[in-house]
């Protein structure tokens, strides 16, 4: 008893260990936040003060002219720009759903159902995560034009739903849950699928909603590469890029592309990352 509370003492940190560590975690968060800082104060700088040099980190005459003029060249598109907004929506919301359906059905029988090869297929899953989307990219193109699925919004949402990492975490995630809940649930008559549904779907939310924010943050992103060429299915990304392009004149509407380009995936974070930092913490380790 007394060695454990000799433990215990030495275990316990002083109040000026904890400010320390405080200050410490608190400059490390602060110079992770700069970069942050320093787009959002671009987007409402003026012309002149975005090509001050050095750069000012904070804007010292606001105005909304980046955004009133990102406005106005989005009038002038002969596409209408709610269509470019349309594309990505739609093909974020249905990747997304897609693959965290398909990565969570895949997951469970090789996390609870040791069938024969499952340890081969594993470890087939885990080698391709060892690959760059640049690797893949041509045997990609190539089936996506056997398949006549070029410039369609196929070959852009298919392709998302067999992203190897999303199978990898919930897989992990679903070792976890023990075998003798899932045991109470068939002898209680619940099927396969409503055991998939109603017991191990609610468990692993973390890990799902993690793969919600990852695969947003790549489809937000995506400008259809070389599978669409139709301007009609072409996505905001590809669109604010045309956009930016317009030379020294438009440095300010660049600024302002950027900060809205960034929204919708950082408010994801924000709101699931208790989430993320619980799937990271607990998923990826054990084998």
């Amino acid at each position: 008893m007394k060695i454990a509370l000799r433990m215990k003492r030495k275990i316990n940190r002083s109040w000026q260990v904890d400010i320390l560590l405080f200050l410490l975690l608190g400059g490390f968060g602060a110079f992770m936040a700069v970069p942050l800082i320093y787009v959002i104060n671009n987007a409402f700088k003026p012309l002149d003060e975005l090509f001050i040099f050095p750069p000012t980190l904070f804007v010292r005459n606001p105005t909304f002219e980046n955004f009133s003029d990102l406005l106005q060249v989005m009038k002038n598109s002969w596409v209408p720009f709610s269509r470019y907004i349309f594309n990505t929506v739609f093909i974020t919301a249905a990747g997304t759903f897609g693959h965290i359906i398909l990565a969570s059905a895949a997951a469970y029988p090789l996390a609870k159902h040791k069938f024969r090869g499952h340890k081969v297929l594993f470890t087939i899953i885990v080698l391709s995560l060892m690959f760059s989307p640049h690797v893949t990219a041509i045997p990609n193109y190539m089936i996506m034009s056997t398949l006549g699925w070029l410039d369609s919004y196929q070959a852009i949402i298919i392709p998302a739903f067999a992203y190897p990492l999303g199978l990898y975490l919930m897989k992990q995630f679903m070792e976890q849950i023990p075998d003798a809940l899932l045991e109470a649930a068939k002898m209680d008559g619940a099927s396969e699928y409503r055991i998939f549904f109603q017991v191990v779907m609610p468990l692993v939310k973390p890990a799902w909603l993690t793969l919600l924010i990852l695969m947003m943050q790549m489809l937000w992103g995506t400008d259809g590469g070389s599978f669409i060429y139709s301007e009609q299915l072409k996505t905001m990304h590809y669109a604010m890029g045309q956009i930016v392009q317009g030379g020294i004149a438009r440095a300010g509407v660049g600024a302002a592309v950027a900060v809205i380009m960034m929204t919708v995936p950082i408010v994801t974070f924000v709101l699931s990352q208790s989430n993320v930092i619980q799937t990271m913490a607990s998923s990826g380790m054990k084998d």
